[in-house]
């Protein structure tokens, strides 16, 4: 049983959110809203820390409320990382709803937990709500653990998640309210597209950083970011002891992202500089990082699971964003173009690999058993450049007998024949469109 104190504290949040609470003017997500009056499973909206998840759930409850079938004293939101809520129980879960009622005079018959992680147990804790039919269930999480195997086993099916990461490109330009079309790119509204996808892949897609007015509030903003993935999702909720080697790994994230990472070659790299750090630890960190959406990590494909383990791992980061804390833009154009592909193609669902034999292939698609597509990125095919990238690309597809292959660059187009494999090169920009030549 909570305390006085602890109940009036509740009073307080719920009498908040019920009197005091605006609703935000919403930039809408490409994602499809559900239709959240017949939903009957768990919704989970799972991504990075200031991707858009909060403001999600607001377009949600928004839809309720112009439905004019709901107030939003059938609606209970209750946002977990309330430094008020730090002590809280989930065994006392009940207890808000007796708050609720108590200020309502109802029960809410809408649940929207944000960053549902931070609730001791919350698996259990949902599932028994979920369980009592009398919920509609919303939750949201900064921890990729939501969309594992292991929560689909412990809620037993009764959920389905949707991702949700900073801005495309498309919801960019929404944002922009930079229209276009597939004959309007053949006009000088190509140029308009062009310039904000330059803002695009140098600032990348957190609507926070996108709506910021100058270079050093984008800065400290991703800052702030990066500060509080290392704090609060990785040091403190893992009770990290080796700091030092977090801090390190994070930071050498920012230098080497699009390429591949080894777990042997960072170890040497940390005792060259006298700092002491196990495989077994940097394997454990690294896999905290993708937990907290910090970074994607590609396997080197193969049809043996083992040996898709035993290789090094292809490292990205969550959003293009973060390279601005790491070296200029210009040194690094080739590899935050390949960062903005991966960046994609994770926000796709894509089951997705490396290709790595005598040459290297960037991206390969799997979709069931088999491979369907190999995909390389660089900024310019060029006279230098140009045996790699297609030798990579053609090697790929010889090797998973995919009989087309995709280069994507900044700005060129064109149709190839290489080997008798058809190679189409296209913007990268109009990829993420989807845009008809």
């Amino acid at each position: 049983m909570v305390n006085k104190i602890h109940r009036d504290t509740l009073l307080t949040i719920i009498a908040e959110w019920l009197e005091e609470t605006e609703l935000p003017s919403l930039v809408l997500r490409d994602q499809p809203a559900p239709d959240i009056e017949s939903l009957t499973r768990i919704l989970a909206i799972v991504g990075p820390r200031r991707a858009g998840k909060t403001y999600y759930m607001y377009q949600l409850i928004q839809s309720l409320l112009q439905s004019r079938n709901y107030t939003k004293e059938d609606i209970l939101f209750i946002d977990f990382e309330d430094y008020r809520l730090r002590e809280f129980s989930g065994d006392s879960i009940d207890e808000f709803f007796a708050a609720f009622h108590q200020i309502a005079g109802r029960y809410p018959r809408f649940l929207f937990f944000d960053e549902v992680q931070h609730l001791p147990d919350w698996q259990r804790i949902v599932r028994t709500l979920h369980n009592r039919r009398r919920f509609t269930i919303i939750i949201s999480g900064s921890n990729s653990k939501l969309l594992g195997a292991e929560i689909a086993t412990e809620l037993r099916g009764r959920y389905h998640d949707v991702i949700m990461l900073p801005f495309s490109f498309s919801e960019f330009l929404g944002y922009r309210e930079i229209s276009f079309s597939a004959a309007s790119l053949r006009t000088a509204a190509r140029g308009t597209v062009m310039g904000a996808f330059d803002d695009y892949i140098r600032h990348g897609g957190f609507p926070e950083v996108i709506m910021a007015r100058s270079e050093t509030e984008r800065r400290k903003l991703l800052q702030s970011y990066f500060k509080t993935i290392f704090y609060r999702d990785i040091l403190e909720r893992y009770n990290i002891k080796a700091r030092y080697v977090l801090d390190a790994l994070m930071n050498d994230v920012l230098e080497t992202y699009s390429g591949i990472f080894s777990i042997s070659g960072f170890e040497k790299q940390l005792r060259t500089n006298g700092i002491p750090g196990s495989k077994r630890t940097i394997s454990n960190y690294l896999q905290y990082l993708e937990e907290a959406f910090f970074i994607i990590v590609n396997e080197k494909f193969s049809y043996s699971p083992r040996r898709r383990i035993m290789n090094p791992k292809k490292v990205y980061l969550s959003d293009s964003g973060f390279a601005a804390l790491g070296r200029p833009f210009a040194e690094n154009r080739g590899r935050i173009l390949e960062n903005v592909v991966a960046t994609e193609l994770f926000r796709r669902y894509t089951e997705l690999f490396y290709f790595k034999g005598k040459n290297e292939c960037d991206f390969v698609i799997k979709q069931g058993l088999h491979p369907i597509q190999a995909i390389q990125v660089c900024w310019e095919l060029n006279a230098r450049n140009e045996k790699r990238e297609l030798d990579g690309l053609s090697e790929a597809c010889r090797a998973l007998d995919l009989k087309a292959g995709l280069l994507l660059t900044y700005a060129q187009e064109e149709q190839r024949t290489v080997n008798g494999l058809a190679i189409s090169v296209e913007p990268v920009w109009k990829w993420l469109l989807g845009a008809e030549t």
